[in-house]
């Protein structure tokens, strides 16, 4: 009842503001125009100003009355726009925790001042809530730490930046791991009007390890406890997050809430929705003291610049240890220790509306929270179950979270028209070097690719390494696309070394591999390969990026680079790590080649030693790599000498060599202006050469293609000759380069060229 009585409250004041305001006005008016009793006119035309009733006084009060009564019809506007919206949405309320009522129609409106007034479940107030200002910065705290929580932390973020509006300043406390995915991440992203800073979580261990708990969070889970000492001194107020949340409405919505907030109210939370707190949940159930059903601190209003006046970190210690003395452990980690300082100051908390913290665990309250989809706020996979929660419209919210799951991030780097970025200086240098290029060039597309900066998402699953001993470890380097997911197991089974691999996807293929790794018992029991995602933009397939990505986040001091086509002999991840020690790799420039072969049946038996690969190879079975379309890649490796050779021997450099090589993890990167089809391996190999690196080919170390169907950029290559003339083009470019960096001795690849 209080929720219809508030609405019609509201409907009876804008009625009575309309017809009255404009009535009171004009009797204003007419009796201003009345002097001695005698009607004044307030005509220009009928003013005379050399008459003796005329005075400068009596012109200024007229034009201050008209000026008044602009004012008044231009307010009664805005008064019926308001009330007709009003009237199209209905009265609108809910039944929330405690039976309360709380009315939904604010944040659901057109009008951006209804938007920026919200009605909270303990105030009996009806006034509207002063709006955000168009560029006030919004500020969010986020706990993160670990690889599945960063890639929560992406969906979440996705879901703010596609309903704000305002500048955001995300506050990310982040372990070693989520700091460099999130890092990079963000950096890659570059979404205008975001800031970023991190803060260390390791170092805030200290402050709540001595808190046993039990939630799946850890430690981690009790750190927004000490917010008040970790964020700047500076900072007023946070909106404080879980990674499990999904906003479906403008976050600034929330923000304006912390008008609301009255006296002593420093903490802005929803009543939690489970019966947890009630200790009715099983036999001999005891939660910690709680006020009510308590509260949940998924989503926090914090007004830090009080807590910090009230002591808050004293406050909350306090209570911890005396609890503890008793319950010995936390359940709900931070949530219990909020709770029990509540239940003895409850003037400490301002109740949210339950629809700011819809909490979809099993067994909740949750249902009373929304009656519409356009109630619903923020939602909270608080559940251990995540997605596969029991409730009554979880299909809904599925699909909801999906959408942002799968949403393509490059859509959500828009500006904010009318607020003004703060300067950042890889996005002028970007700008600066897109501005040079010629946009009439025939190849700009090409030019244009060098420069793209692709979002990048490091290490998507859990990755752990131990390093050898012996310092002789080897990364096996590659990368690939969707289409070449069939051969990751594979590859696993040959190769039982570290892995680095960059995947170049679109958002919603992204999670399609998730779904495909985790399906996977060969690759969910390998936790030594890095999967690093580069999302998709433009038309091209970057796959030199591609393989600087996955070059630079390997964690050994050696590396295989290899095409994901490529099945590796068993044993040479062992082969190479002996070989390394044996040819000095560590104090030696060397390329170390292994010899690649292919077959050209989907179906083969792989040879188990060099011995049962030679006879493959006179049976026709196999043959050396690219034999009938491009024996000049891999001709100088001499296979006739390999045949028979027990040691390893050196090759000197030729026209467009590209075998497949084992280097020191500090060799030079892959040419980015190299894009699609041709030339990326040759121009690598060339700097390898000019950097005088010692090509040295491996007598017992073989590699095998396997055949798939032709890629779309060779397709590109084959069918479109404006792009073999831009590959020719960018060749020239390059060798042209090489000409200026290293000078006299880089001729050779010019006349090498001229003579191919």
């Amino acid at each position: 009842m209080l929720g219809i009585c508030r609405g019609r409250r509201k409907f009876l004041a804008a009625s009575l503001t309309i017809l009255f305001v404009p009535a009171i006005t004009w009797i204003y008016l007419f009796a201003g125009s009345f002097e001695d009793g005698k009607p004044v006119s307030l005509s220009p035309l009928e003013s005379q100003p050399h008459s003796p009733r005329y005075t400068a006084s009596s012109q200024r009060e007229r034009e201050s009355l008209e000026v008044r009564m602009r004012e008044v019809e231009e307010e009664n506007r805005v008064l019926r726009k308001q009330l007709s919206l009003a009237q199209s949405r209905g009265p609108a309320h809910h039944r929330g925790n405690h039976s309360k009522t709380y009315s939904m129609e604010e944040g659901t409106g057109d009008s951006e001042s209804l938007r920026a007034g919200i009605v909270a479940g303990n105030s009996s107030e009806c006034g509207q809530q002063p709006a955000v200002e168009k560029c006030e910065t919004i500020h969010v705290a986020i706990v993160c730490a670990g690889y599945n929580a960063s890639r929560d932390v992406v969906t979440l973020v996705k879901s703010v930046l596609f309903h704000r509006r305002n500048p955001l300043h995300f506050h990310l406390i982040a372990d070693a791991i989520a700091k460099q995915i999130l890092a990079t991440l963000f950096q890659t992203w570059m979404v205008p009007a975001v800031r970023i800073d991190f803060y260390d979580a390791d170092e805030l261990k200290s402050e709540v390890s001595w808190i046993p708990n039990k939630h799946y969070s850890g430690i981690y889970g009790l750190m927004k406890l000490v917010l008040t000492k970790t964020l700047p001194s500076n900072l007023e107020r946070v909106i404080v997050l879980d990674t499990d949340i999904t906003f479906a409405t403008d976050i600034a919505e929330l923000w304006a809430v912390f008008h609301k907030f009255k006296g002593q109210q420093v903490l802005g939370l929803v009543e939690n929705q489970s019966d947890w707190y009630l200790g009715n949940l099983w036999k001999n159930h005891r939660p910690w003291p709680a006020l009510g059903r308590g509260y949940n601190t998924g989503v926090i209003l914090l007004l830090l610049d009080k807590l910090r006046k009230m002591k808050w970190e004293q406050m909350w210690r306090l209570t911890a240890e005396r609890e503890l003395m008793s319950m010995l452990s936390t359940s709900l980690a931070d949530q219990d220790i909020f709770n029990a300082v509540i239940k003895q100051n409850p003037f400490l908390v301002y109740q949210l509306p339950c629809f700011w913290n819809v909490q979809l665990s099993d067994h909740t309250r949750s249902e009373q929270c929304y009656r519409d989809v356009s109630d619903l706020k923020v939602i909270h996979w608080n559940s251990p179950k995540k997605l596969r929660v029991k409730n009554k419209h979880v299909e809904f919210f599925r699909n909801l979270y999906l959408t942002f799951l799968e949403y393509d991030g490059n859509l959500l780097r828009r500006e904010l028209f009318g607020c003004p970025s703060e300067a950042d200086v890889n996005s002028e240098n970007l700008q600066k070097q897109l501005s040079e290029l010629d946009e009439d060039d025939l190849c700009y597309e090409f030019r244009r690719e060098r420069f793209t900066v692709h979002r990048t998402h490091l290490y998507f699953l859990h990755y752990e390494y131990e390093p050898a001993s012996d310092n002789t470890d080897v990364t096996l380097v590659a990368q690939l696309s969707m289409d070449r997911l069939q051969m990751l197991e594979a590859i696993c089974k040959h190769w039982e070394g570290p892995i680095s691999l960059a995947l170049y996807l679109s958002d919603a293929e992204a999670q399609q591999f998730l779904r495909y790794a985790q399906g996977s018992e060969v690759l969910m029991s390998r936790h030594n390969v890095g999967y690093h995602i580069v999302y998709k933009e433009g038309q091209f397939y970057p796959v030199n990026l591609l393989r600087n990505v996955a070059m630079k986040h390997i964690s050994t001091p050696y590396m295989f680079l290899s095409d994901i086509d490529f099945l590796p002999m068993y044993g040479l991840y062992e082969y190479l790590r002996k070989s390394v020690i044996q040819l000095d790799l560590a104090n030696t420039k060397k390329a170390l080649i292994v010899p690649a072969f292919e077959t050209l049946r989907y179906r083969l038996s792989f040879p188990k030693s060099k011995a049962e690969l030679l006879s493959m190879l006179d049976m026709g079975t196999l043959f050396t790599f690219r034999y009938h379309v491009w024996t000049k890649g891999h001709a100088p490796t001499n296979f006739a000498k390999w045949r028979t050779a027990t040691t390893p021997y050196r090759v000197e450099w030729e026209a467009d060599f590209e075998p497949y090589v084992v280097v020191r993890k500090d060799c030079p990167e892959y040419d980015r202006r190299f894009v699609g089809f041709g030339w990326n391996k040759v121009a690598h190999i060339m700097e390898l050469d000019a950097q005088e690196y010692e090509f040295t080919v491996l007598p017992n170390a073989y590699m095998i293609h396997m055949p798939h169907a032709p890629s779309f950029d060779i397709t590109k290559f084959r069918s479109n000759k404006q792009y073999r003339i831009c590959l020719k083009t960018l060749k020239e470019e390059f060798q042209q380069d090489m000409s200026r960096h290293y000078g006299f001795a880089a001729l050779k690849y010019l006349t090498a060229e001229n003579n191919s």
